[in-house]
């Protein structure tokens, strides 16, 4: 039994030494390699110039074609109201009625005046024309006498012509009684009540008797920033729309240019015609204006995604051997989802089309894909 368990022992032995040989002179496998180099992809395009037509949308305000303030031209008490708030009137209708007493004295008077210097002139023309029909009689009349009458009857005709200024600027004056309609149109405000003491702005009333516009006709002003003027010389119709119909679109004449430069808006003063004869426009509303751009000479077109607007400056970025270089240019006018760049560009430049700060100025680009600018 010793014997058998000894052989046992030896073989284990043995098969343990040939295992541990076997692994030790194995060839080691080689891992796999996990790590895979990635490159990134910089798409550019060649830059090319192009015209770029475009619209801008600006606010503007739909006002009367006309508007007046009424006022009393003199100091009166309002005896009566033909008009009040939203009546459509007539040119020369009747709005008020005012009341002055004063006047009417102060024309009796007149008339009064009037009728006495009348008298006097003709009493005193024909008083000289007895003594010119007399001088015809030689040695009759002297001429003295003649010239005196002359003069009397001159002095009288002027006092006549004085009397009947003095009646007319009181009768115009109660003429300024009856307050009528300069123009057609809608009455929006009126701020008395029949008995009111009013008179002239300043001397009476605060406030018109009645506010008028014409709103069958309405402008549209718009205000045109100064980078847009060159475009909109020529401008002859646009588009616009309303808050209270943003589905309908209406369309304007322009009619008057300021041709200036408001100092305070750095804009010129646009002004279109709008018919609107079924009134559903109304002044004060905003509207949004559609104002198409004439495409001006060809410039350099590139996508916004090249523009870089840092801090540091506005630039593109160029690729020349396959390195980035930054080039300083200015943003002009856009249309979608391109703009026009000036700067020391030239035709057939490669430029990044997603261009950023993080595409450092020198930098290398590994792999340069070309592609088109839109």
């Amino acid at each position: 039994m010793n014997r058998i368990n000894l052989r046992s022992t030896e073989m284990i032995i043995a098969c343990w030494i040939l295992c541990t040989i076997g692994c030790s002179t194995a060839e080691p496998k080689p891992a796999e390699d996990t790590v895979t180099q990635t490159k990134t992809t910089t798409e550019v395009f060649s830059l090319t110039r192009e015209k770029l037509p475009s619209a801008i949308q600006i606010p503007g305000e739909l006002i009367a074609y006309q508007q007046v303030d009424l006022y009393a031209k003199v100091n009166s008490f309002v005896q009566k109201l033909y008009a009040d708030v939203g009546t459509e009137v007539k040119a020369g209708q009747v709005l008020a009625l005012m009341d002055a007493p004063e006047i009417s004295s102060q024309l009796a008077g007149a008339q009064s005046k009037l009728k006495s210097i009348e008298a006097t002139y003709l009493a005193n023309k024909a008083s000289y024309d007895r003594l010119y029909q007399t001088s015809q009689t030689p040695g009759t009349v002297s001429q003295n006498d003649i010239d005196q009458a002359l003069a009397k009857m001159n002095s009288s005709e002027a006092d006549l012509e004085t009397a009947k200024s003095a009646y007319r600027e009181i009768a115009d004056n109660r003429n300024y009684l009856e307050i009528r309609a300069p123009f057609p149109g809608v009455i929006t405000a009126r701020n008395v009540h029949p008995g009111a003491y009013v008179g002239p702005s300043g001397k009476g009333s605060e406030l018109p008797l009645f506010t008028l516009q014409e709103q069958k006709k309405l402008r549209l002003v718009i205000s045109v920033p100064e980078i847009y003027t060159g475009q909109v010389k020529n401008l002859e119709k646009t588009a616009f729309t309303v808050k209270s119909q943003p589905e309908k679109k209406y369309e304007a004449s322009v009619s008057r240019q300021a041709g200036a430069l408001d100092t305070r808006l750095r804009a010129e003063r646009i002004e279109m015609d709008v018919v609107n004869e079924d009134k559903k426009l109304l002044p004060g509303m905003v509207a949004e204006v559609n104002i198409p751009l004439a495409a001006d000479d060809s410039n350099f077109v590139v996508p916004k995604t090249a523009f870089v607007n840092a801090t540091e400056k506005k630039f593109v970025i160029r690729v020349k051997n396959n390195k980035a270089e930054w080039v300083e240019v200015e943003k002009g006018r856009e249309a979608g989802n391109l703009m026009v760049v000036y700067g020391k560009l030239s035709t057939g430049d490669q430029l990044v089309k997603v261009a950023s700060e993080e595409i450092r100025n020198g930098s290398s680009l590994d792999v340069i894909k070309n592609t088109t600018s839109h």
